[in-house]
């Protein structure tokens, strides 16, 4: 605590640092440094001999170096001529003459640099800037920005009052000397107005200003002509507060009441959207318990429909099952008399059956009986015939073999041959064998023969055995 104490009267007793007061001085000494005119050195120029003149005699025409004004020096030594733009002032003194040999606008003449002197100054009109730091009636610093334009009217009463010797900008310290009279009349003018004044109506300001430039440039008239001067405008472009604070505070008032007004507005507005919503929604209300109302009797009434028809199912569905009870006991009945009787029709239909199933019987066993004994015939009656047929053919065959001949038997033997020779094996050696050319003068000779022949045939063809090899 006693340190934080101890800190806090060491800020108190620290100076106040005046930015307004650095200001002024930083200006005092800007100003101070512009009104001194630079001044062109001259060049010690040196003995120059024969040579050295020739040449610079033979030079081309040169410019004043640094001056702001386009002027052109051309001939050499003695006998130069300056050359001025038509838009400069020239005054042309020599010496032992009190008054100038040529002055005026765009005069250009003969220069001898032994004994002449001139002096050029742009004629076009000048813009002064003006930024005056001032302080208002109410003690709080301001920024006034403004400009200033003016012309030189009398060239011959200017040169004699105002300092254009400046090598580089001829006006500069003319237009240091107007700015620092005319930032001196707007902050005497502005310590007698109120900052509200100030902020809102520059034209006092305007007017001040253009009242005192006026008599020191152009005099008072007659015989004065002041400074040879002319102004042409005077304007003030715009008035800054320097504070920030300050600045704010005094926006504050139109801000709160911009605000204020905007807040009602605000206010007004939400009150009739609350009004208004609240009539919507009492609307909404009275809509919403009207359709409730609606929809109550309406499901009462879809309700008591409900039951009603319910009520109407439920009797129509007790009728129906009571009908429906009778006529099932009625069908019960019926069915049981119904098969009463077809059980009835049924016995009677068996007992039918049963009296025809014994008749079918004893006919099938009738029909049996004679059909054993049709066949008992048809068997007897076959077999006689078989016996027959066997008999008449045993003596068919006796009576052919009775009558064949040799000749028969030899023809039939070479119709059998091929037969025969299709199911011998292959031969494996070929045998010759003779048969019957003599035969005797009886045929049963010349069939012995052949039989002979025959069996030796055979015994040829068959394979040999080994046992046959062996022998």
């Amino acid at each position: 605590m006693t340190m934080s104490a101890n800190n806090s009267i060491h800020n108190n007793h620290e100076p106040v640092r005046n930015e307004y007061l650095d200001q002024v001085r930083e200006q005092q000494q800007r100003v101070e440094v512009d009104l001194k005119a630079r001044k062109m050195v001259a060049q010690v120029q040196a003995p120059m001999g024969g040579r050295a003149r020739a040449l610079a005699a033979v030079a081309a025409p040169r410019e004043i170096p640094g001056n702001a004004v386009d002027v052109r020096i051309t001939g050499f030594w003695r006998w130069k001529t300056v050359v001025v733009p038509p838009n400069a002032y020239v005054v042309h003194t020599r010496r032992g003459h009190a008054q100038p040999l040529h002055i005026g606008l765009g005069v250009s003449f003969r220069f001898n640099p032994a004994t002449d002197s001139f002096l050029v100054v742009p004629g076009a009109m000048q813009t002064i800037l003006i930024n005056a730091h001032c302080i208002c009636r109410e003690l709080q610093g301001l920024l006034v920005q403004g400009y200033v334009q003016w012309i030189i009217e009398d060239f011959a009463t200017a040169y004699k009052k105002l300092d254009f010797t400046d090598a580089e900008e001829p006006m500069r310290v003319v237009n240091v000397q107007l700015r620092e009279q005319a930032e001196a009349a707007i902050k005497d003018k502005v310590a007698t107005m109120s900052i509200d004044a100030v902020l809102s109506d520059k034209q006092p300001i305007i007017e001040e200003l253009t009242a005192r430039l006026r008599h020191v440039a152009e005099g008072l008239g007659g015989g004065d002509k002041g400074l040879g001067l002319r102004i042409v405008t005077v304007q003030v472009k715009e008035a800054v507060v320097s504070s920030g604070r300050l600045w704010e505070s005094l926006q504050k008032p139109f801000r709160a009441e911009r605000e204020r007004v905007a807040r009602l507005a605000t206010l007004e507005t939400e009150e009739a959207i609350a009004h208004r919503e609240q009539e919507v929604e009492q609307a909404r209300e009275r809509m919403r318990l009207e359709s409730e109302g609606e929809l109550s009797m309406l499901r009462a009434r879809k309700e008591a429909e409900a039951y009603d028809r319910e009520q109407a199912e439920h009797l129509r569905r007790r009728q129906r099952e009571e009908e429906d009870a009778r006529k099932l006991a009625v069908e019960h009945q019926q069915t049981a008399l119904q098969n009463a009787e077809l059980e009835k029709e049924r016995l009677a239909v068996e007992a039918e059956l049963a009296k025809l199933k014994q008749e079918v019987e004893a006919a099938q066993r009738k029909r049996q009986a004679l059909a054993a004994i049709d066949v008992l015939d048809t068997e007897r009656a076959a077999a006689n015939r078989q016996a027959r047929a066997e008999l008449e053919l045993q003596d068919d065959r006796e009576r052919i073999l009775n009558g064949r001949t040799p000749a028969n038997l030899q023809a039939r033997l070479v119709e059998l041959l091929p037969a025969i020779a299709e199911k011998l094996p292959q031969p494996q050696e070929l045998r010759s064998v003779s048969i019957g050319g003599a035969a005797g003068a009886q045929e049963g000779q010349a069939l012995t023969t052949l039989v002979t022949q025959m069996l030796v045939l055979a015994g040829a063809l068959k394979p040999e055995t080994p046992e046959r090899r062996e022998s």
